[in-house]
């Protein structure tokens, strides 16, 4: 039984008051939440049904999602029922292709999704929710087309996005800049120029590192994603995603060799151009705290926090910054990141009551005040953010004109979790890039 079994006995008591108050993380009527939100949801009594709702996440991440599920349930009466699994992307294609399928599925990747759509299995959502989407979301066209998939009768949306990842960051130590005296730059055209400025110095500017054990080549995937966006209009980064370009196409081989112009510069990296690929990827930001620092700056996700040195506290022994996009190029903010696609699976009444409720404030504030949560939703309240760390990400992703999913994770695993990986390996250790890119188009054709 979980910490919130339970519940739905007790939410008929919560139609009336709060005497439920407890059994939810924030008392309705107290803090800056969006408490109409909430409010508005007791106008339809759901009492007696009941949502199945299946996802990835266990342990911290299955006590979070359902304290959010809690106020849903204290104010309309149904009886939700999350179930998380390790094994989530294979069971849901085994429950749905038998006939019994969860009212919700949390898909971590929308290329699984897109499968499922085409096969009629999923059900698509309103035009009314795509409109609600685009106008209220951070770049929410793109928000849009990320979960626009074609089905039996032709694209639709099925789904949307909740609860976000972002990649477009550089990760600094502020002491560091200080002695030196420069400051996080605004444009890529500055973030060159004090690349350069820091290797004259007699300093070493980045740590990369590629290695991750059988995933090693990875982290310059995230690389080239996020360069292709700052080069290249968002249409093109689709098209290269999809295949519509060759992997070999000229735009794609000049993102490549933008990462190497960070990664291939024995001036530029810690331990020279040939340690960039043996260097595990988990190591590599410890050369930000090192005394004297091995390196200055480091381009890694959100999570990255996870392998800095314990008791590291973020906004004071690190900090990080956007990574900014060419000033010159006119393509506006981009940002690089992932998220889970809430898509319905098995409709009913209360599905889509839950669905609509994914779209209030409160659902997101929710889980904004507890932790590892962000949201592109311009309707809420950031200054609600658990620490500030996760309202500065927040306030990158609110930033965004257009975001962009990570593209490996799109491709066929062949490409996105094969060639790609182990060609940016090649390319870090030499390999010119037209050559490398050849040879992973060459692996799309023959699947193809």
């Amino acid at each position: 039984m979980t910490r919130y079994a339970g519940r739905s006995a007790l939410a008929l008591i919560c139609l009336s008051s709060i005497a439920c108050a407890q059994d939810l993380p924030f008392a309705p009527g107290e803090g800056g939440f969006n408490w109409d939100s909430y409010e508005a949801l007791k106008q339809r009594d759901l009492s007696g049904q009941v949502v199945t709702i299946a996802g990835p996440w266990t342990g911290e991440d299955r006590d979070l999602v359902e304290s959010v599920i809690a106020y849903f349930e204290a104010a309309t009466g149904a009886d939700v029922r999350y179930s998380g699994s390790d094994s989530f992307e294979q069971q849901i294609v085994i429950d749905t292709a038998a006939g019994s399928p969860p009212n919700i599925a949390i898909f971590p990747q929308p290329g699984l999704a897109a499968d499922l759509a085409a096969k009629g299995l999923l059900a698509p959502l309103s035009q009314q929710d795509a409109a609600w989407i685009a106008e209220n979301y951070a770049a929410g066209d793109s928000w849009v087309d990320l979960a626009t998939f074609e089905g039996p009768d032709g694209p639709a949306l099925y789904g949307m996005f909740y609860k976000v990842d972002v990649k477009s960051l550089v990760w600094y130590v502020p002491e560091n800049f200080e002695d030196l005296g420069i400051e996080p730059p605004q444009t890529m055209e500055e973030l060159k120029a004090l690349t350069g400025t820091i290797a004259e110095e007699g300093e070493t500017p980045w740590c990369i590192g590629l290695g991750a054990g059988g995933a090693t080549g990875w982290p310059a995937t995230d690389w080239v994603e996020d360069l292709m966006l700052r080069t290249q209009p968002p249409e093109v980064y689709d098209q290269w995603v999809s295949n519509e370009i060759p992997f070999d196409d000229p735009a794609v081989i000049g993102a490549i060799e933008e990462f190497g112009w960070f990664a291939r510069n024995d001036t530029h990296v810690a331990g020279g151009a040939g340690a960039v690929a043996s260097t595990d990827f988990r190591d590599s930001p410890k050369g930000l705290f090192s005394a004297p620092p091995q390196c200055y700056l480091h381009h890694q996700a959100s999570f990255i926090p996870t392998f800095f040195p314990e008791g590291t506290v973020i906004g004071e022994d690190v900090d990080f910054f956007y990574f900014p996009a060419y000033e010159g190029r006119d393509l506006g903010r981009p940002v690089l990141g992932a998220g889970t696609l809430w898509s319905i699976t098995e409709d009913s009444e209360a599905t889509r009551a839950f669905m609509a409720f994914l779209q209030s404030p409160i659902a997101h504030e929710v889980w904004m005040a507890q932790t590892g949560f962000l949201t592109p939703f311009k309707g809420v309240d950031t200054g609600l953010y658990g620490d500030p760390t996760l309202k500065k990400m927040g306030d990158i992703l609110l930033g965004a004109d257009t975001f962009r999913f990570d593209g490996s994770d799109l491709m066929p695993g062949a490409i996105g979790a094969g060639v790609f990986w182990t060609g940016m390996v090649d390319y870090a250790g030499g390999a010119p890039a037209a050559e490398v890119a050849a040879a992973i188009q060459a692996t799309w054709d023959g699947i193809q």
